[in-house]
């Protein structure tokens, strides 16, 4: 518990362990979760305590346990943003550059109008703080009736001859003044400046070095924070990898965004009217020229958002034209790539919901729902799925896994009566994997539904929110999001890397809590999906082989799909549109006995052999969050 508070513990049970059993899992866990020692083999921690224990004069178990221990430790309770600064951004910093003569130039698009001199000063000092030298600073003032403004621009125009100045003789807001500053640019790359906004000395650096990785880059983009009146940095922006379905919910992307000119110019570049998220419409009109192979993203602070009075980084409500440019970006977006696609308001401030169409032909969705005995939970869950799903052509396959209890056999039979349910046995020893692709055997869907037998549905659009993502062609598998019944997260997505191979995104959050950065609130990419709820395309499905029935019989078999259809090319996407209760685990237990926890060992090691460090380097994540928990905290 995070704060004082009753609970109640209905049951409770000691499970004698063999010694070197307990060693080998506290071993383990110290492997998946301690910050010291994560990621190395179990004999080298071993060894590397027992001699940090000799040195100490102190027993080896009793500095284990003390590791041990730590791991249960919320870490960010002892970990701030400015112990993060001082501690790791500092090893994260490069040395200065030299001349470079064959990188690119930089065009930094700066537009002014009557900004703070004190403000702007401190945003033109940090581009000429910049260790990479090839920068052109392109300043359009929008008509500033504030003369120290003009002066201020004078004088820096002066001192520094990579420093151009406009002056528009009539204000036409930030699209147009953007334009003008974009029209003195000469580089290879623009770069998006704000006027009280300022850059960490070695952005440009940085950025020009992941050009020299990837010469096809076109848009490059950074990790951002905010920065208050008094100079001090806090609210840090971790962002995922190439997003496109979190970029048309949000603008994740923001700051620092560069992008190729020549890409700019092709698309127009700024567009009058859309002022206030004029930099989400570019990105937007750029998308259909964007994809993994030719965005890059440096998951390092390279700027920082001054947080004003008035400004969007101090309060996302303080700017509505900005969310209505937004809705009309996106919507003029969808209008031109996706035909029947619309955008509405998202449940979150200055976020949207697309809405994609259902097939005039609507696909026939073939639930899969594997169960054994467990009347008191299967009951609810296929009563709920019949009375609460407006999505009307599925059929839900029942897969029994030999149940005997009576009550179940009876309700089997009886549901059976329905026209859209149909019961197939599956007369051997539990193994979720096979029992799922025997099913798919007998679907006649053209998507697949994997349903846990303990998965009750909230809102009755559902399954129809599903499946129109699971119909884009581009679109692998689609998850859900779910509650446990106490209205807490269960599943807000699948982050790989947590607790040695993948944990559940915002577990134990609130039902309404927007999340890291209203991530709770965005349909967004994700690596993975739990498998209680999960929509794909059977012809996916098949393309990749199924479930592993050898190798992940229980654990993990979600994750390993989810993983093998991204890797065939698909995004995979999660929706928080979709929301139903889950009894997690309910049917088939936990993992309680020594045979259970070394079944589950051996798939985990399974699944570091097969995927790696993939794992460990999640594109919808960011490596400088933690691979422990599931709250997004700081690593």
């Amino acid at each position: 518990m995070e704060s004082t508070g009753e609970f109640t513990v209905e049951h409770f049970s000691l499970v004698r362990l063999a010694t070197w059993f307990a060693r080998d899992r506290l071993l383990q866990r110290l492997s998946s979760m301690h910050f010291d020692f994560r990621g190395k083999e179990k004999r080298q921690i071993f060894l590397r305590i027992k001699e940090k224990a000799q040195k100490s004069g102190q027993p080896w178990r009793d500095l284990a346990l003390k590791h041990y221990n730590e791991t249960f430790v919320r870490r960010e309770l002892r970990w701030d943003y400015q112990s993060w600064i001082r501690e790791v951004e500092s090893s994260q910093k490069i040395s200065p550059s030299s001349a470079e003569p064959n990188g690119p130039l930089f065009s930094l698009l700066l537009p002014t109008f009557n900004t703070d001199p004190t403000l702007l000063r401190a945003c033109i000092d940090s581009v000429l703080a910049q260790t990479y030298p090839r920068w052109q600073l392109c300043i359009a003032d929008d008509a500033s009736t504030d003369s120290a403004v003009r002066e201020c621009l004078l004088e820096y125009q002066k001192r520094d001859e990579r420093i151009k100045v406009i002056f528009r003789e009539q204000n036409g807001h930030i699209s147009a003044a953007s334009n003008s500053a974009l029209k003195l640019a000469e580089g290879e790359y623009i770069a998006l400046l704000d006027h009280d906004d300022t850059l960490a000395p070695h952005a440009l650096q940085r950025v020009c070095a992941e050009i020299g990785k990837n010469p096809d880059a076109q848009l490059i983009y950074s990790d951002e924070d905010k920065i208050d009146v008094a100079g001090e940095r806090f609210d840090p922006h971790f962002k995922p990898n190439w997003n496109p379905d979190l970029l048309l919910s949000q603008n994740y992307i923001c700051h620092l965004t560069v992008l190729r000119r020549e890409l700019v110019n092709q698309v127009g570049g700024f567009r009058v009217g859309t002022e206030g998220s004029q930099d989400h419409d570019l990105l937007l009109r750029c998308m259909p020229y964007l994809d993994a192979r030719n965005v890059v993203h440096i998951p390092e602070i390279l700027y920082h958002w001054r947080a004003i009075e008035g400004s969007t980084a101090q309060s996302s409500s303080s700017k509505d034209y900005a969310a209505e440019a937004g809705l009309r970006a996106v919507g003029d977006y969808l209008q031109a790539a996706w035909s029947g696609a619309t955008v509405e308001p998202g449940t979150a401030p200055n976020t949207y919901r697309v809405r994609w169409p259902v097939p005039n032909s609507e696909p026939l969705v073939s639930l899969l729902v594997p169960t054994r005995d467990g009347y008191d939970i299967l009951k609810p869950c296929i009563d709920a799925i019949l009375t609460r799903t407006d999505y009307r052509n599925f059929e839900l396959l029942i897969l029994d896994n030999q149940s005997r209890c009576e009550n179940t056999l009876n309700y089997l039979r009886e549901v059976a009566d329905d026209p859209r349910v149909s019961v197939h046995r599956w007369d051997y020893p539990f193994n979720y994997s096979a029992i799922n692709n025997f099913g798919a055997t007998f679907a006649r869907g053209e998507i697949l539904g994997l349903i846990n037998n303990d998965i009750e549905p909230i809102n009755s659009d559902w399954l129809t929110e599903m499946v129109t993502h699971a119909c884009r062609p581009e679109i692998g598998c689609v998850g859900a999001k779910l509650y446990y019944p106490n209205d807490t997260i269960q599943h807000g997505g699948v982050i790989l890397g947590i607790g040695g191979v993948a944990g559940h995104s915002h577990k134990y959050f609130q039902r309404d809590d927007y999340g890291y950065f209203s991530r709770l609130h965005l349909v967004q990419n994700l690596s993975a999906v739990t498998g209680a709820c999960l929509l794909l395309r059977k012809s996916v499905f098949e393309e990749v082989g199924g479930l592993d029935e050898e190798n992940l019989a229980v654990a993990f078999n979600d994750v390993d799909l989810c993983l093998k259809v991204r890797e065939a090319g698909y995004r995979n996407l999660w929706t928080p549109y979709a929301e139903l209760y889950h009894h997690e685990s309910v049917s088939r237990g936990a993992d309680n006995t020594t045979a259970k926890r070394r079944r589950a060992q051996r798939e985990a090691e399974y699944m570091r052999r097969r995927w790696g460090s993939l794992l460990d380097n999640d594109p919808a994540y960011n490596p400088n969050l933690t691979l422990v928990y599931e709250d997004f905290s700081l690593a």
